[in-house]
């Protein structure tokens, strides 16, 4: 039996979305570790954006405190993942993404750098949606966003 992802590109791109769900163990946390265990196996590439590192710690930090925000950096500096830098061609992709469609500064950012990687951005964010053409998604099963 095939699982979610066997059927999908091999780079994936974790929305910062996608660690509060494995984070809290929420429904999809499932398929964000297998995805990270795979990565740990070599059999998929797992990149990050940088504005995941950001939202994570201030998110974290306003609902948890300031030692609960380092704990889950440090957690995400461990796994087998990739942490994508703003560049030039970041740049000017999410500037796109940002001009042509109602998405935070944020994912445009994230959408730019999956772009970039041709990676699966894995989310639950329903904003993400609308890139549904220029994007191939996994979404994970909604919940109220907090960002």
């Amino acid at each position: 039996m095939k699982t979610a992802t066997e059927n999908i590109k091999k780079n994936y791109l974790l929305d910062t979305s996608a660690f509060f769900t494995f984070f809290e163990d929420e429904k999809g946390a499932d398929t964000v570790q297998e995805i990270l265990e795979r990565a740990k196996r070599n059999e998929t590439e797992v990149f990050v954006c940088f504005a995941s590192f950001a939202e994570i710690f201030y998110i974290t930090f306003q609902e948890e405190g300031e030692k609960s925000a380092y704990s889950r950096i440090n957690i995400v500096n461990n796994l087998p993942i990739k942490r994508i830098e703003s560049n030039r061609r970041i740049d000017l992709i999410a500037g796109k993404l940002k001009a042509g469609n109602k998405i935070s500064f944020a994912d445009s950012l994230i959408a730019a750098s999956a772009i970039l990687c041709d990676a699966v951005l894995v989310h639950k964010d329903p904003e993400f949606e609308q890139l549904a053409d220029q994007i191939t998604l996994l979404p994970l099963p909604y919940k109220r966003s907090r960002i």
